[in-house]
């Protein structure tokens, strides 16, 4: 028996090395990834925020989700908008984008207004997906004027009353929010969010967007609850279309479908499967969008 456990503790030991080794060569692959996209930093009233300006045209400003960054935006919204120009930062605590003091959805939303202010760009369609939903929602909330329309993709949904009680953390364990470990738990995406193990190289590098995924924990994803008071979806005039999947693990499909009805001017887009990233109805979303926009 004594042999057979330091045979099972050598093939841990092994596997945890390769893994090590495994994933130290998937994080420089993602630290290149992240060069070839040239993102651009700009000084704010707060610090700096890193963003993506690409294309012209009508302009799409992207609110990424959890565990994302200017990459993951753009990415987003490469594949549902033709010919457009996109905006896509990284929101607070992702990717070198600086953090406030009070790094909350409304101090973001003033973020992106100074953003747009400094690239001279007055209205928006504003793009958001999973955990980005509330910052986007507060945007529209917040400065009516400068959005054309609000796009919600496997968003968070808007409660339809105040919770007597929330969940004060909403994310992955801390500890969890590191490139190693992300990496030894990717094999279970699939069972455990419905995503596939190959996501943990878009994910990567973690390490440079734990702060972020943080704040998203702690005060974005709580924040319609906390603040439910705050979240009038009603008076939201933006014209509004919301796409989410049935087999959505991430994001709840039934909740989003019955927030819906709060939105004023609102069009809801059901799909019976693509999971949280909505795969395999890039097409179909295209065209929607294509004509919610010539609206």
């Amino acid at each position: 028996m004594k042999w057979v456990g330091l045979v099972l503790l050598g093939s841990v030991i092994l596997y945890l090395g390769v893994q090590g080794f495994l994933c130290a060569n998937a994080v420089g692959k993602a630290y290149l990834r992240l060069e070839s996209y040239n993102a651009k930093t700009i000084e704010l009233s707060y610090g700096e925020m890193t963003y993506i300006d690409h294309g012209t045209g009508e302009t799409i400003l992207v609110v990424h989700g959890i565990n994302g960054g200017y990459d993951q935006g753009y990415n987003a919204a490469v594949g549902c908008f033709r010919d457009k120009r996109i905006i896509a930062p990284s929101r607070f605590g992702y990717l070198a984008s600086d953090i406030p003091m009070n790094p909350t959805p409304k101090e973001q939303a003033r973020a992106f207004i100074e953003l747009l202010d400094e690239l001279d760009i007055e209205q928006v369609y504003v793009f958001a997906t999973s955990a980005g939903g509330t910052s986007a929602i507060r945007f529209a909330l917040d400065y009516p004027d400068r959005i054309k329309g609000l796009i919600l993709m496997s968003s968070a949904p808007p409660l339809m009353e105040k919770p007597e009680q929330y969940k004060e953390y909403q994310g992955p364990p801390s500890a969890i929010c590191n490139n190693y470990m992300m990496w030894l738990f990717s094999p279970l995406f699939k069972m455990t969010m419905g995503l596939e193990p190959e996501m943990i190289h878009e994910m990567l590098p973690m390490n440079e967007r734990k702060e972020g995924m943080e704040i998203d924990a702690t005060l974005s994803n709580p924040d319609m609850a906390r603040n439910y008071e705050q979240y009038t979806i009603e008076e939201i005039q933006a014209k509004t279309i919301i796409f989410h999947a049935k087999d959505d693990k991430l994001a709840s499909y039934t909740d989003m479908m019955n927030a819906s009805k709060r939105f004023s001017n609102c069009t809801f887009v059901s799909f019976d499967d693509g999971g949280h990233k909505i795969a395999g109805h890039e097409e179909e979303i295209m065209a929607v969008l294509d004509k919610f926009m010539q609206n």
